[in-house]
C-alpha cells in the first residue's frame, strides 16, 4: 500500500514535527499563562455545550 519511502517520511515528519511544536509552546508558556488566564474554565464550558447539544439531540430525536 505504501513504499518504505513513504513510511519512513511519514515516521521522520511526525517526530519532527512533535518536536518543534513542542519547543514552541515551551517558548511561548509566559504568553499563555498571561493571555489565557482561566482556560480550565473555557475547556468546561465547551464541554458543557457540546454534552448540551448531544442532550437536546436525543431528546428531540
Amino acid at each position: 500500500m505504501f513504499t518504505s519511502g513513504q513510511i519512513q517520511f511519514a515516521i521522520f515528519f511526525v517526530v519532527i514535527f512533535t518536536i518543534v511544536i513542542a519547543i514552541m509552546y515551551r517558548k511561548d508558556i509566559n504568553l499563555h499563562r498571561l493571555h489565557y488566564k482561566n482556560r480550565f474554565f473555557i475547556l468546561i464550558a465547551f464541554i458543557a455545550f457540546i454534552g448540551s447539544l448531544f442532550i437536546i439531540k436525543k431528546f428531540l430525536k
